[in-house]
């Protein structure tokens, strides 16, 4: 099976299989048409996401755990859909108790305690606690529950999307120039949405006068172009000092892996390419801004090649959901489809909400790169995926919702056959797919939900409800098991941590009591 321009599959090898590098390239907002091997009629070019592509695995079937940003961050790190947690719908702002409770395994606690180390650059929004109030903040003082409580060895980045602040280049638990300054939404030429850049105000009132009641706090030296520069020269400063002891390809026990996650703001607001991409493309600041990204992305993995350490390094490249709502803009103007040939885009609980990319690159592993698997994944299957590679077996406490695709890498010809898949959207809407079957759960007690088969029907065209009374049964009873008994996969029940919620229209609040005990 071939798409696109991720390239003919090549000769399988025997994979080695000691403890790889591993780098999780989170992009936001990145429809499953914005990759170039994905979507032969893009209106940009991305040739290094291609790359990893053409000489790893391209993923058709991949999905974030929702369709906005704070929920999926969750599971991806987690391995556990956050719905189950105090986060039923939405999304957080940059300031508030952590959605990852103390204790929990993450990805970067699961490495770390496996001798790895673990650094984050980039985009938080999972909450932290910063110190003091608004107007009464001390920048003398620490930041608490955030990235370096989670399991991360270190953390340079911001704490949230770009529109909800607090932003200034955080170092540790101290941001480099403290956000004493004060902004809004400037207008952005090269899109529809802002800019958040100087000349900045001096106290919280001029910018609610200013910016129409909202107001975003800032450091003097921030601006929103320059994140993607200063992730990616931070990420290879960072895997230049830790990874100097892994610049081999020959196996050595003595020697300590990395794992980096580096969760990128582009293509999500503002769209803000820096002028250097300026007229490149066909598809406006867009797509000069995907172009970028992907120019960033190229800069990264030159690095890894340079210096000794692609061979080994497991790079997974992925969108925390579907494109903005400026995708049907684009339609229109461009002709380029950010959600290729799916239904919806980010919010979503169809497709183009919450399948994304995903592109997995790892030379030393993959048996017979440049495969393209449409087997069903999700990004909470990576917790699950990492800790097979390096030979750890998850409690029961933890990557409830997490199921192993490691063998998908390493064996070409495995048949991978997840268990249902649950998906989200920012209504606290529901969905479950298994094998080519998707069912939205209604939206009120009194609606019947709809049903696709994605093998004939990915754009979700055709409800096909009313002719599979059985199907729909069997599938809702397997979305009520997932939800009562805390878990997706197998092992001992675990629990929610709520009691019922109205978004669970299919069970009844008693129904859900007697289940959960």
């Amino acid at each position: 099976m071939g798409i696109g321009s991720c390239g003919a599959s090549e000769p399988g090898k025997e994979p080695k299989l000691q403890r790889p590098n591993i780098v999780v390239i989170y992009t936001d907002d990145q429809g499953f048409g914005d990759v170039g091997c994905f979507n032969p009629d893009a209106k940009f070019a991305t040739p290094n996401m291609d790359r990893l592509a053409r000489e790893g695995i391209a993923f058709t079937n991949a999905h974030s755990s929702d369709a906005v940003c704070t929920p999926s961050r969750y599971g991806l790190l987690t391995g556990r859909y956050s719905w189950r947690t105090r986060l039923k719908r939405g999304v957080m702002v940059a300031e508030g108790e952590c959605l990852i409770e103390d204790g929990r395994m993450t990805l970067a606690s699961l490495l770390r305690d496996q001798g790895y180390r673990t650094g984050m650059v980039g985009k938080w929004h999972l909450g932290m606690q910063f110190p003091g109030p608004p107007n009464d903040r001390d920048w003398t003082q620490p930041v608490r529950d955030m990235p370096l409580d989670k399991g991360f060895d270190h953390f340079f980045g911001i704490p949230a999307s770009l529109n909800y602040g607090v932003l200034a280049w955080f170092d540790g638990r101290h941001a480099k120039v403290p956000p004493t300054m004060w902004s809004g939404k400037k207008p952005n030429k090269r899109h529809v949405d802002y800019r958040i850049r100087p000349p900045y105000l001096e106290t919280q009132q001029q910018a609610r006068q200013k910016f129409r009641n909202t107001a975003i706090e800032v450091a003097e030296d921030f601006v929103d172009n320059q994140c993607l520069t200063r992730f990616t020269d931070e990420a290879m400063d960072w895997i230049g000092n830790v990874g100097s002891n892994v610049t081999t390809n020959e196996p050595n026990e003595t020697q300590q892996p990395f794992f980096l996650y580096l969760p990128l703001t582009s293509p999500h607001y503002p769209v803000c390419p820096l002028p250097e991409f300026w007229g490149q493309g066909e598809c406006g600041g867009y797509g000069e801004f995907m172009i970028e990204t992907d120019h960033h992305v190229g800069r990264l993995l030159a690095f890894l090649d340079q210096h000794g350490l692609s061979e080994n390094t497991l790079v997974v490249l992925t969108s925390d959901n579907g494109p903005e709502k400026s995708w049907k803009q684009r339609i229109e103007k461009f002709g380029h489809r950010s959600n290729g040939p799916l239904r919806g885009g980010k919010r979503d609980i169809y497709e183009g909400g919450h399948r994304v990319p995903m592109l997995v690159h790892w030379p030393a592993g993959v048996d017979r790169p440049g495969r393209v698997s449409d087997a069903l994944v999700g990004q909470v299957d990576l917790l699950a995926t990492v800790a097979e590679l390096v030979g750890v077996t998850i409690p029961d406490n933890a990557g409830e919702d997490s199921q192993s695709f490691a063998k998908i890498l390493t064996d070409a010809e495995h048949q991978h056959v997840r268990v249902p898949l649950v998906n989200h959207g920012i209504k606290g809407e529901f969905a479950i797919t298994k094998g080519d079957w998707k069912w939205i759960a209604p939206r009120a007690s009194d609606q019947p939900g709809e049903l696709y088969h994605l093998g004939r029907d990915r754009s979700e065209s055709n409800n096909v409800l009313a002719e599979n009374a059985s199907l729909v049964e069997q599938l809702q009873h397997s979305l009520t098991e997932i939800v009562l008994r805390g878990r997706s996969t197998p092992g001992e029940t675990q629990p929610n941590d709520t009691g019922h919620w109205n978004d669970l229209t299919w069970i009844t609040a008693a129904e859900y009591d007697e289940g959960v005990h």
